[in-house]
């Protein structure tokens, strides 16, 4: 099985790269790879450009972290990056081999908006990812009425059953939650204060080299 996380990675931080391993991890997938979007349909574009974002992803990754692998067929392919045609690019070469599409419980919860969501299903699992006690019922009230549907056909209760099929189920995972915003990240450094222990050091050395998201001053981290 693979796992696939995706995000804009403005800038990546620790609770992106623990997210991920955590998945990795506790689902034994063969690999996770990190797809950092060129344009995200349903928000402002990123800060930084593409390749300052892949230099720090790259960077956090390194070459030592076990089973993480960046991935930028959504920086190659250019303009809006649909999650669906990225899944149907990975299956293209997967062949049936389990994918398992890493989403946060506010990001599934606005699953229905996505463009041609109906389809991603068809492309991989979903890996619902939330905080220790969440839980989601088809019934919930913030729930609309595609979704509940969908969560009754495909929920499945444990991951044996994501590894019989290559897509198709939904799981909920629960992941430790560390309360870290890249956009709380971006006014810290604009402000002139350091992040330091909320990011990677690689990363925030090559925010300060690179003078990204409007740094006002150089910090002594000494």
């Amino acid at each position: 099985m693979i796992g696939i996380y995706g995000g804009t990675f403005d800038p990546v931080h620790f609770g992106h790269l623990r997210a991920a391993l955590e998945v990795y991890q506790g689902l034994g997938l063969r690999e996770m790879r990190l797809l950092p979007c060129f344009q995200p349909p349903h928000r402002a574009p990123p800060v930084a450009d593409a390749r300052a974002r892949l230099t720090m992803l790259r960077s956090a990754v390194g070459t030592d972290t076990a089973g993480l692998v960046v991935d930028n067929r959504e920086m190659r392919r250019e303009g809006v990056s649909y999650m669906v045609d990225t899944l149907a690019s990975l299956r293209a070469e997967l062949s049936d081999e389990p994918l398992c599409l890493v989403l946060g419980a506010d990001a599934f919860l606005q699953l229905h908006h996505w463009h041609r969501w109906e389809e991603i299903i068809a492309q991989a699992h979903l890996v619902v990812t939330h905080r220790p006690g969440w839980t989601l019922a088809a019934d919930a009230p913030n729930l609309d009425p595609a979704l509940a549907r969908l969560w009754r056909d495909c929920h499945a209760d444990d991951l044996a059953g994501l590894a019989v099929v290559p897509a198709g189920r939904i799981l909920q995972f629960t992941i430790t939650e560390l309360d870290i915003s890249a956009t709380h990240i971006r006014a810290m450094v604009a402000k002139g204060e350091s992040p330091r222990f909320l990011l990677p050091d690689h990363v925030w050395n090559l925010i300060r080299l690179q003078g990204l998201y409007d740094i006002k001053r150089e910090m002594d981290e000494d």
